[in-house]
This record gives C-alpha cells, structure tokens and sequence, in this order.
C-alpha cells in the first residue's frame, strides 16, 4: 500500500450507498474507511451525476499535521486525524486536497488537508429519500 494517500485521494465510509452504475474499487484504510482505488472526485463527481445522484462539496477545510519520519504510517494518523475531525457524523466521504512533508528545526512533519464530501440521491444535504417522499406525500395531500 505505498504512497496511497495524496492529493485527490478520495476515502468512503463503509456502508455508505451508492447507485447501481458507480463502480467502485476500494480497500479497507481505517476503521469505518475504505480508500477508493479507482477514482479521483471528478470521475466519482460525474458517476454519480450520471446517476442522478449529488456529491456535495463541503467548503470547510480540514488539516491535520502530524510528527514523524516514517511517511506511509505519517499520513495514516494525519488522516485518522483528519476524519476525527469532521464535524458531521452524517458525512460519508473525504477528499484529499494536500498532502505536505515540511521540517521545523531538523524534524521532519506532514501536513494532510481535506474537503468532506457527501454521496447521497437526494439534492437536499443529509435527506434521505424516504424523507423527500414524504415531503412530497404532504405536498399533494395539501
């Protein structure tokens, strides 16, 4: 598994749904995680559309900075870090946006910065379709 985490990297909750069409290849990172082998967030982006589903971009940016020299197991904390960090359980994608070696007074540090994304049918954050049809049901009941 070297050198799987850099920019454009995409991980994906477990257990997250996802539409017929997408394929999608993955593998076990964290616990909960799974790092997508296949796609980068364009690609996955124009999958789901074509689906019709939404990935939503979330602005808020994550970073994590983590010490040590060893890089694959660096960057394996920095993004442990980085997903327990999100704010809303309900997101169910992240999206590596920089990944960055620096050193401060000889030792030697990286830096792992993110965007949360969420995969979801519905156009509206965080609803699901039993919920945007019974909105619907209300609406024509009205």
């Amino acid at each position: 598994m070297t050198d799987t985490i850099n920019t454009g990297t995409l991980l994906i909750k477990e257990g997250t749904t996802l539409p017929k069409g997408v394929q999608l290849e993955s593998e076990p990172y964290t616990k909960g995680w799974r790092l997508v082998k296949n796609l980068r967030s364009s690609g996955m982006g124009r999958q789901l559309v074509d689906a019709g589903w939404t990935f939503f971009y979330m602005a808020q940016e994550i970073e994590a900075s983590v010490v040590g020299s060893d890089p694959e197991k660096t960057k394996r904390r920095a993004v442990k870090r980085v997903i327990a960090s999100m704010k809303s359980e309900k997101l169910n994608c992240v999206e590596i946006t920089q990944v960055a070696v620096k050193h401060f007074l000889g030792v030697p540090y990286l830096t792992v910065s993110a965007h949360p994304r969420h995969i979801q049918e519905s156009i509206f954050p965080f609803r699901t379709q039993h919920v945007a049809e019974c909105n619907q049901a209300r609406l024509a009941a009205a």
